[in-house]
């Protein structure tokens, strides 16, 4: 438990990017550096967390955790995944307004040239070894241009459905599929249990409306946004605002302030609910709201996913899962690109320099190694340097 939280909170406080660059930082350090699980067992559980609601890097994040460690670690990994970033946070939202454009603009363009790099370099090492045949390359391709077209969060799941269905009827002579049994240390019993959990609380929070408490009132919407939301970060941002400006809890402008905070810091998009939490409330009941939302928003898609978990370890050991599973990792790789292009490409190089910047760093990473915090460290630097010599 103890190692997992080390390993999470260096990925917590270095992860900058958004969901899909901090898939990226997991499988550099948990995948390749430290040999937890192969590359299609990540791919497996990325794919699931796909098919989930709720925030699918940070419920890989805990599964990985599940994994090493058990409930426990699962714990460790959140809390030390999370908390950085939801200190850091609050912190950052309320001095924004404070920070001259001059040099947040520059800083947060050079952390978007960060994600670009990390996530160019994850997507390379995971298309090597998740489509080694024609078949696998030709279910990729497909997937980045259907997700180039169809942006929805549903496409996402309808996509990673379509990989499986294309493998089982093109990939018909794959050898050497590997082992893909997850080890999960409890059993179906208690998979349904947390399950049950799940849909229970769904049903009965919204209760807490009538009683007239304000801090279940938090947690009944934090709840339904982590339970009802595909698609990561970005997509309960609608959910959300609909929930607390448009309640008249919280000001637009505030919301907006507090939501371009969280492009700045590491770690999962989800923490923006520690911010709503504070801000909806004053002095020290801000920081048991904080606690609240953060706890809540996330809670429904952990244990959802911790429910399935006993269950897909059954369905994934027989031989015509393993086959559907390869099509599924060969769309994951597909959606990777899609998501490298948009909105990661797009929203970061703007001009030559940014391309420059973005081929050094990758340069640096696949050649030489260079760890995330020196990656990190050129891209800013070198933002600001490019931002400088532009005003002269």
């Amino acid at each position: 438990m103890i190692e997992v939280f080390k390993i999470f909170l260096k990925l917590g406080l270095t992860s900058f990017g958004g969901p899909i660059a901090h898939l990226s930082y997991f499988r550099s350090e948990l995948v390749q550096k430290r040999r937890w699980l192969s590359e299609a067992q990540f791919a497996q559980l990325l794919a699931l967390c796909q098919f989930l609601p709720g925030p699918a890097s940070s419920q890989l994040g805990f599964s990985l955790g599940l994994i090493r460690a058990g409930f426990l670690g699962a714990i460790a990994a959140f809390t030390a995944f999370t908390l950085p970033s939801a200190i850091s946070l609050i912190c950052f939202a309320n001095a924004l307004p404070l920070i001259p454009n001059s040099i947040k603009g520059p800083g947060i363009h050079g952390l978007k040239l960060v994600a670009l790099v990390i996530v160019a370099h994850g997507l390379y090492g995971m298309s090597k070894k998740l489509c080694p045949d024609i078949q696998r390359r030709i279910i990729a391709v497909i997937s980045v241009v259907f997700l180039l077209y169809f942006t929805t969060a549903w496409s996402q799941i309808f996509i990673v459905l379509g990989g499986a269905i294309a493998s089982l009827i093109f990939c018909k002579k794959l050898e050497d599929l590997e082992n893909l049994d997850i080890p999960i240390l409890y059993g179906k019993k208690t998979g349904l249990i947390l399950i049950a959990s799940f849909f229970v609380l769904l049903a009965l929070l919204p209760l807490a409306f009538g009683n007239g408490n304000m801090y279940m009132k938090i947690c009944d919407v934090f709840y339904r946004a982590g339970a009802l939301v595909f698609g990561g970060g970005h997509v309960v941002l609608p959910l959300l605002e609909q929930s607390i400006v448009e309640t008249g809890w919280l000001s637009s402008d505030k919301f907006l302030a507090g939501y371009g905070a969280t492009q700045a810091v590491p770690g999962p998009m989800f923490s923006f609910s520690s911010y709503l939490g504070t801000s909806v409330f004053s002095g020290q009941a801000g920081l048991l709201g904080a606690f609240i939302a953060l706890i809540s928003v996330f809670f429904p898609g952990f244990i959802l996913l911790s429910g399935i978990l006993p269950f897909w370890r059954t369905i994934s050991s027989l031989p015509k899962a393993k086959q559907a599973i390869a099509g599924v990792n060969a769309s994951v790789v597909g959606l990777l690109a899609a998501a490298l292009y948009n909105p990661i490409w797009t929203s970061s190089v703007k001009n030559s320099s940014d391309l420059i910047i973005a081929a050094l760093g990758l340069l640096f990473i696949q050649k030489y190694n260079a760890p995330s915090i020196l990656i990190i460290a050129w891209c800013v630097t070198a933002s600001f340097a490019v931002s400088f010599i532009s005003t002269l």
